[in-house]
Formats: C-alpha cells, sequence, structure tokens
C-alpha cells in the first residue's frame, strides 16, 4: 500500500496496520505542556500517576509564551505550578524569556523530519514546516503522554492540494496563505491532514512555510506538508545549529488521496481577511479606505527574523500615523537578538513601535496588542475573532500591509 506524509510518519511510531480511519497507538518523540494548559496537566499527572516519573525526561517540556511574563497573579501561580513539577521531575523549561514554544521547539532541534511532537497548543502542527508531525491535545491526554511517551490517535484521511497558475503581481507567503485559506475555508480539510505541491509553495522558504502551515488550523485540518525544495534541509540546518538532520518524509508516488484540489493563483494580489473570520479573506483593493488604530507584528505565524526584517526595511527612516500605534512581538529570544544586533529594534522604536519580549504577544488576550471598542487593528496573527485581540474589529494581513497601513493610518499595500 503506498501512503501519505502522516501515513508513513505514523507508521515509523506504531507497531499497528496504518489505515485513514483507523485507531493507533503512536510512540511520542516530545511531549509537551504551555502556560496555558500546563497547571492542569500538572493536577491531572498527579492526580492520576502519583509520584511516578515522567517516562523521558530529555523528552518532555514546558514551555511558557501565552503570557510572559505572568500579568496577574493567577498566572504567575499557574506558572510555578509547572516549574515545581518540573524540579521534582528533572525535565526542562523554557521559561518565560524564550519565546514561542513550536519555534523554540525548531530552533532547538528538538521538532525534527518524521517526528511526532504534540503540546497543549492549538498550533503545534505548525511544525509541519520542518516535515515534523506536531499536534495540540487536552491536559488529561498530555498528562498521560507525560508518563507512557505514547498516545493513540485516528489515521486522518489527506487532502492533495495543487496551486496552479502564473501570478500576475508580487505577493508574500502571508497573502498566498490566506489565497489558500478563503478557498478552503474551514470545510474542505476538516479533520484531514493536507500535502501541497506546486512551485508557489514548494519555493517558500523555512519563514513563509511556517506561515502557511501555521494557519492549518484555521483550515480545519490536523496537520500541513509541503516537500522540501533544494534549500529547505539547509535552512533547517542554520536554524537548530545541527550539523545534519533526518531525510524528509515524502509522500508515496501513487498515494491515496480523499480528494485533490487546485487553487489556482493567478489572480492573487495584496490580501486581508476581514472580521470576524480568518477565511473572510478579500483583496485589499477590495475592502476599501478602513482607518487603523493599531497594528501588530508578530505570533507564531509572522514572527520570525525575515518577518521583522520586512517591516523594518518599510518603517526604517519614517515614523507612524500619528495617532496610531505599533506593537512588534519577535517569536522567540533568537529572532529577538538577532533584530537587536542588526539595528532593526532600535530603526523600530525610533519608528514609533512598542517592542515587547519574545512570546505569543497580542494572541494572548490582555497582553500586548489589544483593541478597545470602536477600534481596528491590522494584525500578522492567525485570528479575528471577537475577543481575541480585543473588542475592536481585527484585519490579518502581511507584515508588509501592517507597516504600510500603520504609516499611512489606513489599510494600505503602499505608501500614499
Amino acid at each position: 500500500m503506498n501512503h501519505t506524509v502522516i501515513e508513513k510518519i505514523f507508521r515509523r511510531h506504531s507497531k499497528e496496520d496504518i489505515k485513514p480511519g483507523s485507531i493507533v497507538w503512536i510512540s511520542l518523540d516530545v511531549v509537551s505542556a504551555r502556560d496555558f494548559g500546563g497547571p492542569n496537566v500538572v493536577k491531572n499527572y498527579r492526580k492520576t500517576y502519583k509520584d511516578s516519573r515522567v517516562f523521558d525526561q530529555e523528552k518532555v517540556f514546558f514551555t511558557f509564551d501565552l503570557t510572559v511574563p505572568p500579568k496577574t497573579i493567577q498566572y504567575a501561580n499557574n506558572q510555578q505550578v509547572c516549574r515545581e513539577f518540573a524540579r521534582e521531575q528533572g525535565i526542562k523549561v523554557f521559561d518565560v524569556d524564550q519565546g514561542i514554544g513550536t519555534h523554540t521547539f525548531m530552533e532547538e532541534g528538538f521538532s525534527l523530519p518524521g517526528t511526532i511532537v504534540v503540546g497543549t497548543d492549538s498550533h503545534m502542527n505548525i511544525l509541519g514546516a520542518v516535515n515534523c508531525f506536531g499536534q495540540g491535545m487536552g491536559d488529561v491526554d498530555i498528562a498521560f503522554g507525560f508518563r507512557f511517551g505514547r498516545t493513540w490517535f485516528e489515521v486522518p484521511e489527506t487532502v492533495k492540494v495543487i496551486v496552479k497558475g502564473n501570478p500576475r503581481s508580487d505577493f508574500s507567503a502571508k497573502d498566498l496563505t490566506l489565497k489558500i485559506l478563503g478557498v478552503l475555508k474551514t470545510d474542505k480539510l476538516l479533520g484531514k491532514a493536507v500535502e501541497f505541491y506546486g512551485e508557489a509553495v514548494e519555493s517558500l522558504d523555512l519563514s513563509g512555510r511556517i506561515t502557511m502551515l501555521s494557519m492549518i488550523t484555521e483550515m480545519g485540518g490536523i496537520s500541513g506538508f509541503i516537500p522540501f525544495n533544494l534549500g529547505t534541509r539547509e535552512e533547517i540546518k542554520k536554524l537548530n545549529g545541527l550539523d545534519d538532520i533526518p531525510e524528509e518524509v515524502r509522500a508515496d508516488e501513487n498515494a491515496t488521496y480523499s480528494e485533490i484540489i487546485e487553487i489556482d493563483i493567478s489572480d492573487i494580489e495584496a490580501l486581508a481577511a476581514e472580521p470576524p473570520y480568518p477565511h473572510n479573506v478579500k483583496k485589499l483593493s477590495q475592502i476599501g479606505k478602513v482607518k487603523v488604530d493599531f497594528g501588530f507584528i508578530g505570533s507564531c505565524t509572522n514572527g520570525r527574523i525575515e518577518d521583522i526584517e520586512i517591516a523594518w526595511n518599510i518603517l526604517k527612516g519614517r515614523h507612524i500615523a500619528p495617532g496610531v500605534r505599533l506593537a512588534v512581538v519577535p517569536a522567540t529570544r533568537k529572532v529577538y537578538a538577532e533584530a537587536m544586533e542588526r539595528g532593526m529594534l532600535q530603526d523600530l522604536f525610533k519608528a514609533g513601535a512598542i517592542i515587547s519580549n519574545p512570546g505569543c504577544g497580542g494572541c494572548a488576550q490582555g497582553h500586548i496588542g489589544m483593541t478597545g471598542k470602536g477600534e481596528v487593528m491590522i494584525s500578522t496573527g492567525n485570528r479575528n475573532f471577537p475577543g481575541k485581540q480585543g473588542d475592536g474589529k481585527n484585519y490579518l494581513a502581511s507584515p508588509e500591509i501592517v507597516a504600510h497601513s500603520v504609516l499611512n493610518g489606513y489599510l494600505s499595500g503602499e505608501l500614499n
């Protein structure tokens, strides 16, 4: 039988027959919990497994990224519960200074091609960017994973998406992601894995792949994969500092897919997702001149150094419009350090930006990047549901569009 990418990864981690719809037990390479959900994992673990040791101290982690540093006593206490458990068990904590957990796993070499990494983050599937199956799971399941290093899973069907067409204008990875999301919406990939093919997606650099696959959750999918190009392996090795990494897992030539979908991007141009849904995608030229109060550059979707550099090239030597705010949140400590060393943060500060410590930033309600009633945010995040980033309206777009919009004071893709 010929297999898809996710089926082949499952085969490596299970002794059972792998076919769509079957329930299988799979071994886990990394089991993690973040500061949101982590305390409940500890509570469930102690209740069920008492003082038992985790299955492998080198494969169990906590990542603090959602509310860092903690903004309330409750959040501080929740994080401390995890730290105390970690000390008892001798496991590592990527603490409040490290940044987004999934990005940290990629940087530290814990998510590698063909591996399986699970955690309490709903966007663990972003790890498909490095050919790793990442999956967000509930507190009870993660506690079980802490103890036994395995979990059960229903093997999902896989959809093959072929991206075609010769674009008539330049576009960003976020534009491409939104274009695909606007076509697939939330139903075509629901509960399924997806493999993307076509020159436009396969030519993406690693940061672009991270952008696209970070929004598999918003597409309703389980996990997403893109075949490596000639430079992808070297980018991953440069990112995590390893001399070598495992070979990429590719689908068999005659793998069976539940559906094959073709998406034509010939008419792609600057795009934005209007509130209140990420799949409510429109061309920027169709939306009109919407006044902007707040810009946000960051999140697991667009918080890499490449994203910050794009905004920096537009903003340096200029200043954001009067009455407009801009928040910039690097994804990780490494990204922050590079942006600082290259002078980006100083220039962004001079342009009027608020620079925050690494983390999820505006995606965590109550932290940097919230709007009040009647305000409009333009964000590089992945969700724009009511209340996600405040009481105002939230448009999703690329770093380029955010930078141009905060300079002009209205939604735009170029300087006025």
